[in-house]
């Protein structure tokens, strides 16, 4: 083969493309993966069409009622690698359209007709398990008969083996569920030819590689595995190299644009750093705060700091039961809570839309873990603040920060700030918590419906009503709850009684 270019780092992956792509599939397949195809990681990989990928016709249709147009950066440098059949690691941030990468690729590898379970796809906690069994129902219309079954806590292990037993294609859930499927003889996974580890670094966070490695043994030999993760620890490697063949990696770092995201560093000392934290609240003045702390009694301090402070605060932590944890996180999106506080692991697989700041009450030691916290504000066409405490122990950190973002980083002093606004940072709205959901047919119109019709109140405000199977969350504004619980009470929700109260 003549060419006449010069080699240069643009053109070795094209040209390694050229070569390889001679080879029968098979051996391409086997390849170690030094001799992989490389994707270019500095290609520009915006504004690509799904159609340019090998979908069929009837899902591509889906994908444009769908609305998506085009490929985010990481479905554009994953999906021709996983569609091919290779295994791959890619890293990528929540609400970066990981899950449609793997999603599109699990549906194509699908055969409706075989009530078999064919995919299944790991998660950290159960919200993002829900949130993912979603997105692939959406993706899934271009088939009548995809059946999708989410496995997580919450629901009777009795109920979901009844599921299981009346067929599915795709299993999404947490790693312990799926284990306890999988020993009751429930969940057989003899056709699966899909396995998906989402937020792998997080399972591993989480002290779930155990349960992962009882999970993947047991997953037929020839499968693809495709492994999404946020961050790269040692872990990870160790993960991939027992349970994936030969992989591809795809490494997209986050780019945060600096006029959506003003990150500012402020010095404290450490017998200060969680007084500090009520200091920049006071001085900012956020309508949501994320508070990431290190460890659980850290967020146990803060929580009561801020308390003190007279700033509404929950945290999530690992000692919450789920319907004490899906109440925190209710509270939080609906405006009613100021400050989340939360570890890493705490936090993971929320994505909070309009999150106005990120504090960080600590500067984390891996620069990957900072970037991808701050990630979560600034999103879409949002600006937030990115607020980070250090102490001078902690420059060497601040500096591998701002190697990594390319970035001059903004310090200060926390003297520097004017005298605080000693004005309560009270939350706009409050939760009321109703008895009564789905099973009682309940909808958030027939909420809706009774606050605006008989009650006299107006549709602004009323904020987020949400459906749980047995009761209702409803936000209301800070103004009116009082009056809204007592009407609720004395009148009637489809035609029914109900109780409320406030959270």
């Amino acid at each position: 083969m003549k060419r006449n270019v010069p080699i240069t780092e643009t053109t070795l992956p094209e040209l390694q493309a050229e070569l390889l792509g001679e080879l029968p599939a098979e051996l391409q397949a086997n390849l170690p993966t030094s001799l992989q195809p490389i994707a270019p990681a500095s290609a520009d990989t915006t504004g690509q069409s799904f159609s340019e990928l090998p979908l069929s016709p009837a899902m591509l249709a889906n994908l444009t009622q769908l609305e998506y147009l085009t490929m985010t950066p990481i479905q554009a440098a994953s999906l021709p690698i996983a569609l091919a059949g290779h295994d791959l690691i890619a890293q990528a941030k929540t609400g970066s359209g990981k899950t449609a990468a793997f999603a599109l690729t699990l549906l194509t590898n699908l055969n409706p007709r075989s009530f078999a379970v064919q995919a299944m796809v790991l998660c950290p906690t159960r919200e993002l398990a829900d949130q993912v069994t979603q997105e692939i129902r959406r993706l899934a219309r271009f088939e009548d008969n995809i059946k999708i079954l989410s496995l997580v806590g919450g629901s009777t292990l009795r109920n979901q083996a009844s599921s299981l037993e009346h067929g599915a294609h795709i299993v999404v859930g947490t790693p312990g569920r799926l284990m306890d499927h999988m020993q009751r003889e429930n969940l057989k996974l003899d056709e699966l030819n899909t396995l998906v580890l989402d937020e792998a670094d997080r399972m591993l966070d989480m002290g779930f590689h155990d349960d992962i490695a009882f999970i993947a043994k047991r997953c037929p030999a020839k499968r693809q595995t495709l492994l999404f993760s946020a961050t790269y620890p040692e872990g990870i490697a160790q993960l991939a190299k027992q349970f994936l063949k030969n992989p591809q990696e795809v490494k997209l770092l986050e780019q945060h644009a600096e006029n959506k995201i003003r990150q500012r560093f402020y010095e404290v000392t450490n017998e200060n750093r969680l007084t500090a934290v009520a200091t920049l609240l006071k001085h900012y003045r956020p309508l949501s705060t994320l508070a990431f702390c290190n460890t659980k009694q850290q967020c146990r301090d803060l929580l009561n700091v801020l308390r003190e402070n007279g700033i509404q605060a929950l945290t999530l932590n690992g000692d919450l039961e789920q319907r004490e944890r899906d109440q925190v996180l209710i509270q939080f999106a609906n405006n009613s809570c100021s400050v989340l506080v939360a570890t890493d692991v705490a936090a993971r697989g929320l994505d909070i839309a309009q999150l106005e700041a990120v504090i960080n009450v600590d500067v984390t030691p891996d620069p990957e873990i900072h970037i991808h916290r701050i990630g979560r504000t600034g999103r879409a066409d949002q600006q937030g603040w990115a607020l980070s405490l250090y102490s001078p122990a902690d420059k060497r950190r601040l500096a591998t920060i701002a190697q990594m973002m390319g970035t001059t980083l903004e310090t200060h002093k926390l003297s520097e700030l004017p005298e605080a606004d000693e004005a309560p940072l009270v939350p706009p709205m409050v939760t009321l918590l109703m008895l009564g959901g789905r099973k009682d047919k309940i909808r958030p119109g027939d909420v809706l419906g009774a606050l605006t019709g008989e009650a006299g109140f107006t549709s602004k405000q009323v904020g987020k009503i949400t459906v749980t199977d047995q009761t209702t969350f409803i936000a209301v504004d800070r103004n009116i709850y009082r009056d809204a619980v007592r009407k609720l009470s004395a009148g009637k929700v489809k035609g029914k009684t109900v109780k409320v109260r406030a959270l």
